[in-house]
């Protein structure tokens, strides 16, 4: 579970020089390389551990592959188009951003945006260098009374709404994650996209580039909006068909458009942003010195606070290590992790079903990072090169391994006040249970069998079941450790279980053979926890 240390961080574009202050002063190396060129940053990216980047800077699965020490993709700014989450994700990389860092100024511009395309600013102002004064030709219309349709109600979006209900406007709105009556307290009525078309007049798209938000407005939602409704996207080039806007407006059903992004950044075709009802910007939602000095200083704040292990924040794709940090939590995951590992060594397979039961009210929230860390215990011996819980939930699906939680407020005596987390290979006798003792992760029950006195899961451990009458195996184990000038650190056994024993021995340092052992016992192995 645990990354490695932190050193060195790439920043790749221009960002606020407290960016670098901060890293610096977090005892982090820091190179600055703006306007690398694809293969430069191919090169420059193997010995780094972290990546800031912005928007220019595709973070794509090649680059991810050249990256052997890279650790942490930390992104800028809202959202992360531009980088491979999923590359990433299986690599174990973090993705992380800044999701509060350039709200206000995106909001901000939307306004502007909405106030440009009332009156025709813009068109104007450039009306008037060119020497005109030409007042009848910008007739514009009034916010006041007019209806706002907000497509995506999240930091940015009701931002927008609060603003503009200033100019009395009516703000309607649609979110599939926001309910209605938390919109409700920030003035916008929910309603379906069907019954939202008709309505508005004014339209701004406030969503993640998703496939489900690709084209949300395109030919059909077009043809079922008022005739002249103004369309705003400050938020992704995609959402918006770029296509079916350009007929919406050369047939007048969308009287105007003000667009901050595009499709392809620069756009290539002129005709959508040469079109005299569109006012355009080069991408500059997050373009205030404000935004830049606020991001640059947040997602410094959050890699240092991760290399220093104060914590997790702003994390895309591994939400179960914002957790791992907390000290409480450690000792839990790391638990989690060892009783995969012997499931899978006893149960002599890595697919199926497993099931994880957490037990004890002190482990009620604790299956989002539990859950990956049983996976990846059971994944630890295969042959990827290193699984995380950034990585081990997506492995262990593709490994044939579904892994589920359950929760139990109760937990039996004696570990009703700490907890106890149990895993089972269903359909298989297989179980382990165990607990955490101060700060170290114990076996309590394996297969039905208890030990009375809990077995430490760390280190060197020589697990083996025998029959419960030969004490044999016992005195053989001492008898390979003493010719291999190792040591017996610790011993527990378990109760007996159809005339049979289970024995955890911790050792110094791993048998190297135990072809001695193997023919006083029914079964035994050796793991590294």
């Amino acid at each position: 579970m645990a990354l490695g240390k932190l050193q060195k961080v790439l920043i790749s574009e221009s960002l606020d020089p407290c960016c670098r202050e901060i890293l610096q002063a977090g005892g982090l190396r820091v190179q600055e390389k703006p306007g690398l060129s694809k293969e430069e940053l191919l090169r420059e990216i193997r010995d780094c551990d972290g990546l800031i980047v912005r928007s220019a800077t595709k973070v794509t699965a090649e680059v991810l592959e050249a990256a052997e020490r890279l650790q942490v993709v930390g992104r800028a700014g809202t959202g992360v188009d531009n980088v491979d989450v999923e590359a990433a994700t299986r690599k174990g990389v973090l993705v992380m951003n800044t999701p509060t860092g350039n709200s206000l100024s995106a909001a901000e511009l939307t306004c502007g945006m909405i106030l440009c395309l009332a009156r025709q600013i813009p068109q104007a102002a450039a009306s008037m260098k060119e020497g005109k004064w030409d007042r009848k030709k910008y007739m514009g219309m009034e916010l006041n009374g007019k209806t706002l349709a907000v497509l995506g109600l999240g930091r940015i979006g009701r931002e927008v709404a609060t603003r503009m209900q200033a100019f009395g406007m009516k703000t309607i709105g649609y979110d599939p994650i926001i309910t209605p009556d938390v919109s409700a307290t920030f003035g916008v009525e929910q309603l379906p996209l069907e019954q939202i078309w008709p309505r508005c007049d004014f339209i701004t798209v406030h969503t993640p580039l998703l496939p489900s938000t690709t084209g949300l407005l395109n030919d059909s939602t077009f043809a079922k909006c008022r005739r002249g409704v103004q369309v705003v996207n400050c938020a992704r080039g995609g959402i918006v068909d770029e296509g079916a806007l350009l007929r919406a407006l050369q047939s007048g059903q969308c009287g105007g458009a003000a667009l901050d992004v595009f499709t392809q950044e620069p756009p290539k075709d002129p005709d959508l942003v040469n079109h005299p009802n569109v006012i355009s910007c080069p991408h500059l939602g997050a373009s205030t010195r404000e935004a830049q000095s606020r991001c640059g200083k947040e997602i410094a704040m959050q890699i240092v606070d991760m290399a220093t292990g104060k914590g997790l924040t702003g994390v895309v794709n591994g939400q179960a290590l914002s957790k791992a940090f907390a000290p409480q939590t450690k000792p839990w995951i790391t638990l989690a992790r060892a009783l995969g590992t012997v499931l899978c060594t006893a149960g002599k397979q890595v697919q199926g079903n497993v099931q994880v039961c957490t037990l004890g009210t002190s482990l009620k929230e604790a299956g989002s990072y539990l859950t990956p860390a049983v996976a990846a215990g059971m994944l630890a011996g295969g042959t990827q090169k290193e699984v995380t819980l950034v990585n081990a939930t997506l492995l262990a699906q593709e490994a044939g391994l579904k892994v589920t939680t359950t929760h139990c407020d109760v937990a039996p005596e004696p570990d009703s006040s700490t907890g106890l987390v149990q895993v089972s290979l269903q359909g298989t006798p297989h179980q382990v249970t165990g607990t955490v003792q101060g700060s170290t992760p114990v076996l309590r029950q394996i297969n039905g069998a208890t030990f009375k006195q809990p077995a430490p899961l760390s280190g060197p451990v020589l697990i083996y079941r025998a029959k419960a009458s030969d004490t044999s195996a016992l005195a053989t184990l001492t008898g390979l450790l003493s010719k291999a000038g190792g040591q017996l650190l610790s011993y527990h056994s378990s109760s007996t279980v159809a005339g049979e024993q289970w024995s955890v021995a911790g050792l110094s340092a791993p048998l190297s053979n135990l072809g001695e052992l193997k023919p006083r016992v029914t079964e035994a192995f050796q793991l590294h926890l």
